[in-house]
């Protein structure tokens, strides 16, 4: 066996190398979750992150490039729950109509994104303006979204309940309203219920499938 893969199985204290570095990793996305959500990633600095996750500068840089590699990683955390969390509502929605599927769906995209109010600050503002790469891995979960709107509402003009169009101008408008409406709520203290927003959401997305 290698010398590196012999390290990585070596146990001390009932746990091996890769678990501690596991450990670790998890800590730091902590540390992350929590200065990020709430501090907000420019106020955060490596240090910071590495005093609450208790780990080296140098483990962070093992794990992290730097402070955009992990938000990133946060990002890509809850916004894949996020899909899997609409793929599992639209199933559960199975032969419903559109107001079926999309009330189904926002609220799975809004109690994933939302709930937790530091997901929100971290998903609906810090990843905004960071750097071109942060952008970039924005946008690209950004097309995703609007791939996944499209095939949507081309699903709705199969069944016969909206009119055949090109439906990515309104997806792409459908996100930005979605993400300043967040943003409002969460940068509000969320005195605004979420079941609000919720409705609001799923009065827009409705009439972006069905508007003729």
């Amino acid at each position: 066996m290698p010398a590196r893969e012999q390290s990585a199985t070596r146990v001390y204290g009932g746990r091996t190398a890769a678990d501690r570095r596991a450990e670790r990793r998890q800590r730091l996305l902590d540390a992350g979750l929590e200065l990020f959500g709430t501090e907000g990633y420019a106020a955060t600095s490596i240090e910071k992150l590495c005093a609450a996750a208790g780990v080296s500068t140098r483990n962070f840089y093992e794990e992290f490039s730097g402070r955009e590699a992990l938000l990133m990683a946060l990002h890509d955390d809850v916004i894949a729950r996020a899909v899997s969390a609409v793929a599992v509502a639209f199933a559960d929605a199975g032969d419903g109509g559109v107001p079926v599927r999309v009330k189904l769906a926002v609220r799975a995209y809004l109690t994933t994104t939302a709930a937790d109010p530091r997901w929100a600050r971290l998903s609906y503002v810090e990843v905004i303006g960071v750097s071109a790469a942060v952008e970039q891995h924005r946008l690209a979960w950004r097309e995703r979204w609007v791939e996944l709107l499209v095939a949507e509402a081309e699903g709705a003009v199969v069944r016969g309940e909206a009119a055949p169009r090109d439906f990515r101008l309104g997806a792409v408008a459908l996100i930005g309203a979605v993400n300043e409406l967040v943003y409002h709520w969460s940068r509000g203290g969320h005195r605004i219920p979420i079941e609000d927003v919720i409705d609001e959401v799923v009065r827009l997305a409705t009439a972006v499938i069905t508007a003729t």
